[in-house]
């Protein structure tokens, strides 16, 4: 496996926010996750969609892949030929534009150490194209100000800009499991004033460790996220409300509450998983135990459930109706679209309490619905 980078371009959002988060994290091992390794798997077989698609040498991944299915197959397909719709753009600007996949960027003039690994970028004559392919679907991520897009673009720009003469930068996020292609566009001078401004300057506390601790939604992302004292700090200032009951609060405190619901509920989960691993280990905490959680019955053959249930005289299957994401799957979206046209219809969903800044339309409520004109 290949050496990370302390000041990686894929941890900028924490090192920025928090720079001494980076030498914190040099204390915990990167577990991984199988949402990880999923990960993988999808860039590896866009990878091999996309170089296929421009004619370039490669081979095939699947076997190989320990999440490979359908649907991983149709994103690298859509992520490929999204790829290619920007190459011929690129193509109009330019007689020769420069394709490189998987290309490491090297952005140390800015950041001590700091490279990455670039999904896709585009080089031609006006415009610098990065592109990143996100296979997650859990967060929504958006291009605009990503600093991740923006080091790599710092590191394409040192490889090209004085061989083709950049003036503007766009930056594109694929991320179709949740249907978002985010695109952000900069000027290069831009971009060059907030490298050698606040991303050097935040750069050089972090590699040395130095800054201010702060905590925030980039915490989700850290090692040290379990057991940061930072971020214990602010999520325990909800303890000021001493946990009375809503009806006690006052509409402004309660939207305080709301503004930190959720990261204190993620804090909290993070902390007892934590705990569990390290009890696990030996570690004993003050008043609790461990203890084997509940477990359902399952069988340990299906087939000889299968034939033993016939050869008692009864029949083990029932007939059901496959579900939507199933049909779709059976008939390609296409077809399933053509012949079940008026026959699925998607319900209102559950009211849910966001912050404003959600994407979604705000809802009706029972007062909006009552008021007069």
């Amino acid at each position: 496996m290949g050496r990370h980078a302390l000041l990686s371009a894929s941890s900028s959002h924490r090192w920025l926010a928090c720079p001494p988060s980076a030498r914190l994290c040099e204390n915990y091992e990167d577990t991984g996750s199988e949402y990880a390794q999923q990960g993988t798997d999808a860039h590896s077989l866009c990878e091999h969609k996309l170089k296929l698609s421009l004619g370039m040498d490669t081979s095939d991944p699947t076997e190989g892949l320990a999440f490979y299915d359908e649907e991983m197959e149709e994103c690298a397909c859509g992520y490929a030929e999204y790829v290619l719709s920007l190459v011929e753009k690129a193509k109009r600007e330019c007689k020769d534009p420069v394709v490189l996949i998987e290309q490491r960027l090297d952005f140390s003039r800015y950041v001590e150490e700091g490279f990455g690994t670039g999904d896709c970028v585009i080089i031609a004559d006006g415009t610098l194209y990065i592109i990143d392919y996100k296979h997650g679907k859990g967060v929504e991520v958006s291009a605009e100000g990503n600093p991740q897009m923006m080091l790599y673009a710092l590191g394409a720009l040192e490889l090209f800009d004085g061989i083709y003469d950049i003036g503007a930068v766009r930056m594109a996020i694929y991320q179709p499991r949740r249907e978002n292609v985010s695109v952000y566009a900069m000027a290069k001078d831009e971009l060059l004033q907030w490298a050698k401004g606040e991303l050097s300057e935040k750069a050089k506390l972090a590699y040395a460790g130095e800054g201010e601790f702060c905590a925030g939604e980039h915490c989700r992302f850290c090692k040290a996220k379990a057991v940061c004292r930072k971020r214990a700090e602010y999520n325990l200032e909800l303890a000021k409300y001493d946990f009375e009951m809503p009806a006690t609060l006052e509409d402004d405190e309660i939207a305080a509450i709301l503004v930190k619901a959720d990261e204190l509920a993620a804090w909290a989960a993070d902390v007892k998983e934590f705990a569990l691993q390290q009890a696990l280990s030996g570690v004993k905490y003050a008043g609790f135990k461990v203890v084997e959680g509940r477990s359902n019955r399952k069988y340990t053959d299906e087939d000889a459930v299968a034939d033993t249930v016939k050869k008692a005289g009864f029949d083990p299957y029932e007939p059901k109706l496959l579900g939507i994401t199933a049909m779709e799957k059976l008939l390609g979206k296409k077809k399933f679209a053509e012949i079940l046209k008026g026959l699925v219809e998607k319900p209102q969903g559950k009211p849910a309490l966001v912050p404003e800044s959600d994407k979604r339309p705000e809802m009706n409520t029972a007062q909006e619905d009552f008021k007069e004109d």
